[in-house]
């Protein structure tokens, strides 16, 4: 396994989360600052919303507007062409807890995982699902009974998605069919020492895995060798390979994810380092 290190591209952030490289910019959401924000390779950011209830997975519907996880209060919200955020799915009735993060497909139907119990505030362990929300907003259940659904990712034939079982310790793939709905629920690969939380594709069908136990981001191959670690200092929670070609890492980093600790450190980080092989598929 060969290891490589970041340089910090942007600090001073409460918690990224859920990064996406779009029209030349890091997109992603710094969530206990409630702040949805984009950031150049030059480091100069820019904020684009905020949202009251910790922002958490981005995606874009096929017109180019935004889709927001709403974490807390469990909704999919959707900006607007002058800068508002409206209602875009109501996820109350079907999350038992916290929504996180997500993909959006190319026909604009977004995959949103959720926690299943209450992880910061002693709740029992549970099951969750992941849901299937269509472009006018309409929702129903995916997958269910998976553990902690979390970070995910598209191939570009539009065909396997993939998810992160953060708790499961494993990353679980399914076939989309052409309605959306997912099938052949397989697990892709296991690990004994990962949390996989946030998650990347590469071009050779490998998974960048954000592991928030293991200071470090790891690339993975199906079947669960680990062909590289890129180290941090502090904790990674999630990833993607965006810039020019692709093929830049971007890690985001945090000593936490505990909401207190978040608000008072502010020691989160946007970490990137060059890979040889670039990213591919979705987000």
């Amino acid at each position: 396994m060969l290891t490589i290190h970041t340089t910090t591209l942007l600090d001073d952030l409460a918690f990224g989360e859920g990064p996406r490289w779009r029209e030349g910019l890091l997109w992603f959401s710094d969530m206990h600052s409630q702040k949805v924000l984009t950031v150049d390779l030059a480091g100069q950011r820019r904020e684009i919303c905020t949202v009251e209830n910790d922002p958490s997975g981005l995606g874009w519907l096929p017109d180019g507007r935004l889709l927001v996880v709403s974490m807390r209060n469990r909704q999919l919200l959707r900006q607007e062409p002058d800068g508002q955020l409206a209602v875009h799915a109501d996820l109350s009735a079907w999350a038992s807890f916290h929504c996180n993060d997500m993909v959006v497909n190319r026909q604009g139907q977004a995959y949103v995982g959720h926690f299943g119990w209450d992880l910061h505030g002693g709740g029992t362990r549970c099951l969750a699902q992941l849901l299937r929300v269509d472009p006018d907003g309409s929702t129903q259940v995916a997958a269910a009974d998976l553990d902690f659904p979390n970070g995910s990712v598209i191939t570009p034939d539009g065909r396997t998605l993939i998810v992160a079982e953060t708790m499961g310790r494993r990353l679980t793939a399914f076939d989309i069919e052409p309605d959306g709905s997912l099938t052949h629920r397989r697990v892709w690969a296991e690990f004994e020492a990962l949390l996989p939380d946030g998650i990347a594709l590469d071009a050779d069908g490998a998974v960048w895995v954000a592991s928030p136990v293991s200071h470090g981001c790891f690339r993975v191959v199906e079947g669960g060798e680990i062909t590289h670690r890129v180290a941090v200092e502090r904790q990674a929670y999630a990833c993607m390979l965006g810039g020019p070609e692709r093929r830049h890492l971007f890690i985001c980093t945090a000593g936490d994810s505990v909401p207190d600790h978040c608000t008072r450190e502010r020691d989160g980080q946007i970490e990137v380092v060059e890979v040889d092989i670039p990213g591919c598929g979705l987000p």
